[in-house]
């Protein structure tokens, strides 16, 4: 069983999928053609913002809003240790010093009592990160008086984003909750000027071949996994969905009885289900062994990463992101996982933990 099953969910959709591609095939424009507007329309009605841009992937959408905000040199951005690598790699490459705060050990997102320590006179934004599809406390850290630079990577389809930040950003990996089969990113915001100096920069800075105003980059997605794209957005609903309905099974099924299960929330879209123990290395053995799917998330943490190291963090400086990292692991969630399949992985760590033996 894998830990998610990403042709499970685009395989009934295979006849839609090479009817859009052959469109695109006859109609011959593969980049900025008619589906990455379409696209670009219906993602921001979907995300009720007024602007969205299509960009190459989702690390570049990061660099490119932190680009058009004029974050660089001598600048810091707020942002957790406890997330993937690009989070603070995007911020490093643009010349500014990513600041870890720590987390909320409930919710493994940010947490704003910690930002507040964090911010200095150099402190130019803050980047929560919608961790494994859990909305950020927007609205706590909107009450510290710097912009908000979404990292929504995880969360596309979760309601409760894109609301206060003045940029979201996302990733359409193919195992992100709204995916493309290649790579894509997205901004979404409703700033139009913001927006069309997000779009000049991913494309040189220009905003036609001859002029250009902006040292950019190349970055654009493609005509082909925008029409892809087009076609998985009209099914995102259902699919969070049975996200959220299999994020309630495992609940009903006593997983949490042998180890900490994330607490549900509104908005809370499940991109992965991320669980906490002690005994976390025997319990990913025990899965491991029963061929099911499992993972550990950003062990080292982001400042404990050697390419990081120059920024001068030690362990122990953030105490519950370094826990975190120690105690978390992932059990198998898709759209479409089965009963069947649950109980199985339920079973293989009650099992392994001794819990209704």
């Amino acid at each position: 069983m894998p830990l998610i099953d990403v042709k499970a969910q685009y395989a009934p959709l295979i006849p839609k999928i090479k009817a859009v591609v052959d469109e695109v095939l006859e109609g011959g424009q593969f980049v900025f053609g008619p589906n990455v507007a379409a696209f670009e329309e219906e993602a921001a009605a979907y995300l009720r913002v007024g602007q969205t841009v299509s960009v190459g992937n989702g690390t570049d959408a990061i660099v490119l809003v932190l680009n058009a905000l004029e974050i660089g040199a001598g600048d810091e951005v707020v942002c957790p240790a406890f997330t993937f690598y690009a989070t603070a790699e995007a911020i490093a490459r643009v010349g500014a010093t990513p600041v870890f705060a720590d987390i909320d050990p409930r919710t493994l997102n940010l947490d704003a009592e910690s930002v507040a320590t964090r911010i200095t006179p150099r402190t130019k934004a803050i980047m929560p990160v919608h961790l494994f599809g859990r909305p950020a406390p927007l609205e706590d850290l909107s009450q510290l008086g710097l912009p908000l630079v979404e990292d929504a990577a995880q969360a596309f389809g979760s309601p409760d984003i894109a609301r206060v930040g003045v940029a979201s950003t996302f990733s359409f990996y193919p195992t992100k909750n709204l995916f493309a089969l290649g790579d894509g990113g997205l901004v979404a915001l409703n700033d139009e000027e913001l927006a069309e100096r997000i779009r000049m920069l991913r494309f040189h800075g220009s905003k036609e071949k001859r002029t250009f105003e902006y040292i950019g980059t190349n970055s654009r997605l493609d005509e082909i996994q925008a029409a892809i794209l087009r076609v998985f957005l009209r099914e995102l609903d259902e699919w969070t969905s049975r996200r959220r309905e299999a994020a309630r099974r495992y609940e009903e099924l006593g997983l949490g009885e042998a180890c900490e299960i994330p607490e549900d929330q509104p908005g809370h879209v499940y991109h992965l289900f991320v669980c906490r123990s002690p005994h976390r290395d025997e319990i990913r053995a025990a899965l491991t062994a029963a061929h099911i799917g499992n993972a550990q998330y950003y062990l080292p943490p982001l400042h404990l990463q050697p390419a990081l190291r120059y920024l001068g963090y030690r362990e122990g400086d953030l105490p519950e992101t370094e826990r975190a990292a120690r105690e978390n692991f992932s059990v198998p969630l898709w759209a479409g996982i089965t009963l069947e399949q649950q109980e199985r992985v339920v079973e293989t760590v009650q099992a392994t933990l001794g819990v209704r033996a």
